[in-house]
């Protein structure tokens, strides 16, 4: 099963190796378990997320459902645009999980269907490239029951223990090391994204978000996944006819990259937070939450709505994310927003 596979990924990186696996919706729910373990044992285990429905009743197609419900797990979280962006992410995230100031395991999202089962032309790097880009792994030094440095791996030559209980008297710290991982591997993503932009010409905003026509912009999406190419064509549209309007798309959601929202933000008049997944008797979607927190402080903070969209894999229609524009086009002339948290093209 999915919980053995991804023992079997923590196990293989605990004796330093490079480790990759896959997964999607319901494999996912059943590592949650080991997820847990994977990212507290320290261990850098890779995986693409093939993003796609919890059930029941069964569905197989896309939403961020799954990967939302990891969200607190301590993994790294990246979202792909594309197919081009989900190759350029997974070699990217190697070298970000494995940078000895982070240290923990990362996800790659892709939409399910959307991206998984669709053709699209991607340029892939030589091998040789990608193995000097992401290098050898590193392991750090520490101490073992005998008072020596050793690498922090499995090794029979030089014993220790990797997870082992860990009671009141340490667990708190090694949970607060973890935050602490996360907070630097903000710097690192953004770092890593760049150093692979010079490598292959490619670059995703600054790594963390993409900024899409939003300098001068009022009113504002904020997405993650697929849907940002649809809504930049709506963007693109509505600029056509004189609407300042901008996506803001969040490519890295663990760890949140908070400055980044709150700069790219700040000074609009009212921002739609688009949710692929739902958050029950939340108030709102899990992205709308972390949004709406980021920007609470603000003294300009943008009137802010959520929208929940595509769940089980329904289209969004330009014409829907359309409408979504005209809605904030009314809240900066009104002032007021008729409902803060609305479902999109589903039959109430």
């Amino acid at each position: 099963s999915e919980h053995t596979a991804m023992t079997c990924s923590i196990t293989a990186s605990a004796t330093g190796a490079r480790t990759f696996t896959a997964t999607a919706s319901a494999g996912l729910a059943l590592m949650h378990e080991m997820l847990g373990v994977a990212s507290g044992c320290r261990t850098p285990v890779v995986m693409s997320v093939v993003n796609r429905a919890l059930s029941a009743p069964i569905n197989i197609h896309c939403d961020h459902s799954d990967a939302m419900c990891e969200r607190d797990i301590g993994w790294i979280q990246l979202y792909a645009e594309n197919s081009q962006e989900a190759y350029d992410s997974i070699i990217q995230a190697f070298k970000i999980a494995e940078h000895l100031d982070v240290m923990l395991p990362a996800m790659v999202g892709l939409d399910g269907f959307v991206l998984s089962h669709t053709l699209e032309n991607v340029s892939v790097l030589p091998d040789n490239v990608v193995k000097q880009f992401v290098g050898t792994r590193q392991v750090p030094m520490v101490m073992n029951h005998k008072g020596e440095l050793v690498p922090f791996k499995l090794d029979p030559a030089k014993p220790l223990t990797i997870g082992p209980l860990d009671l009141q008297d340490y667990y708190f710290e090694h949970k607060r090391q973890q935050e602490e991982s996360m907070i630097k591997a903000l710097d690192v993503i953004k770092q890593v994204h760049d150093e692979y932009a010079e490598q292959s010409g490619r670059s995703y905003g600054n790594g963390l978000v993409e900024a899409y026509r939003l300098d001068d912009a009022e009113i504002a999406a904020v997405c993650m996944g697929s849907t940002a190419g649809t809504v930049k064509t709506v963007v693109d549209e509505l600029r056509d006819n004189g609407i300042k309007a901008g996506l803001l798309r969040i490519r890295a959601f663990r760890p949140l990259p908070v400055e980044d929202i709150v700069s790219n933000l700040a000074g609009k008049k009212a921002v739609a937070v688009l949710d692929r997944a739902c958050s029950f008797g939340g108030n709102g979607g899990p992205l709308f939450h972390e949004i709406r927190h980021a920007v609470y402080d603000l003294q300009d903070r943008p009137k802010l709505i959520n929208r929940i969209y595509g769940l089980g894999g329904r289209d969004m229609q330009p014409h829907m994310v359309g409408e979504i524009y005209e809605e904030l086009q009314k809240i900066v002339k009104t002032g007021q927003a008729a409902d803060t948290v609305k479902f999109i093209g589903v039959r109430e």
